[in-house]
């Protein structure tokens, strides 16, 4: 049952011969198959480039697979593909080829030289198959950073770090696998709004909000403070992601328990449930962006289901974090 992935420069009509004498059976080139999954064997497209080495010269004269570590398995000059002999075609500047090989080579062939350009590369066929040997290592490395955050031994700061050391002490990801995992527009986003929620606290916009969110619900005491806290962070998760809306509503937040002389906690607790609530819209959250092309998902899929969910985390927050963090336990305990 495993399945083989071979070049062979032989005609069409000896191939299956070529394949009975083997005991082979021979299977179409499945694109949609070999990207089904993350395989650090993947398909890519490339261009010839006009100053390229391989113009004037077939695939086979070049030696493609020798010198790049790449198997060529099709050919298209023009709009038209070459169905015989591809192999043996002479290459022209502006020649598409269709190759299958590691993407460590692919990578490596446009840092080191510009024979070809490589087009439509799939983001997710970059990323390493998955490596199931190293999950106890993996797991280890969590269970560490976890219980270091819960001990208190170390900042958390520091024990993310140490379970990244892990990480990369135990080979469960290599460099450049850790780059490649970082999603740089929202590291940038959320650099953006520290400036401006510090910005908002020296100019006195966090309490300015803080104390026109107390005044306005002051009198339906703190439970409607915090749906209305709730609401309004929701709804600014609408059009930024959450996590920069964390760091926007949680000074107002901590600023609005202030002004009532209560915990900070519930209030913060809100925020974080609420910015976590990420289902009305696809730009809430990088996950849900990721989902809408491959799901074929519209705008309004996302607020016709997400919407209630939000109602209903919005409902069970206010009743239960008020019970779990008590509103007032920092001043009896003062």
């Amino acid at each position: 049952g495993d399945v083989l992935l071979a070049e062979w420069p032989v005609p069409e009509a000896a191939l299956a011969a070529r394949c009975a004498a083997l005991g082979l059976e021979a299977l179409p080139l499945d694109q949609e198959a070999m990207t089904a999954q993350p395989s650090p064997l993947g398909l890519a497209e490339v261009i010839v480039t006009p100053d390229s080495p391989l113009l004037g010269r077939s695939v086979l004269q070049a030696g493609f697979r020798d010198r790049y570590g790449l198997v060529v398995v099709g050919l298209r000059q023009g709009r038209q593909a070459v169905p015989e002999r591809p192999l043996e075609r002479p290459l022209q500047t502006g020649d598409t080829l269709l190759l299958v090989g590691p993407w460590r080579h692919l990578r490596r062939s446009q840092r080191e030289g510009r024979d070809f350009l490589l087009l439509n590369q799939p983001a997710e066929l970059e990323e390493p198959a998955p490596a199931a040997a190293r999950a106890p290592q993996a797991l280890l490395a969590v269970a560490v950073m976890v219980a270091l955050m819960v001990s208190g031994l170390v900042p958390h700061l520091m024990a993310a770090l140490i379970g990244c050391a892990l990480m990369a002490a135990t080979r469960c990801i290599d460099l450049d696998s850790a780059y490649r995992a970082i999603h740089w527009p929202s590291l940038a986003l959320i650099i953006g709004m520290l400036p401006f929620s510090l910005a908002l606290q020296k100019t006195g916009g966090i309490a300015l909000a803080a104390g026109a969110l107390v005044q306005g619900l002051g009198g339906a005491g703190p439970h409607a403070i915090l749906a209305c806290l709730f609401a309004l962070t929701a709804v600014t998760g609408l059009f930024i992601s959450n996590t920069a809306t964390a760091v926007l509503m949680a000074p107002v937040a901590i600023a609005a328990a202030r002004e009532l002389g209560a915990s900070p906690l519930p209030f913060a607790m809100i925020v974080a449930l609420a910015s976590s609530t990420a289902f009305m819209t696809p730009v809430s959250s990088p996950v849900n962006a990721l989902v809408l092309g491959p799901g074929r998902y519209r705008f309004a899929d996302f607020l016709r289901v997400g919407t209630p969910l939000a109602l209903l985390v919005m409902a069970l927050s206010v009743l239960l974090v008020p019970w779990l963090l008590p509103l007032h336990e920092a001043v009896t305990a003062g």
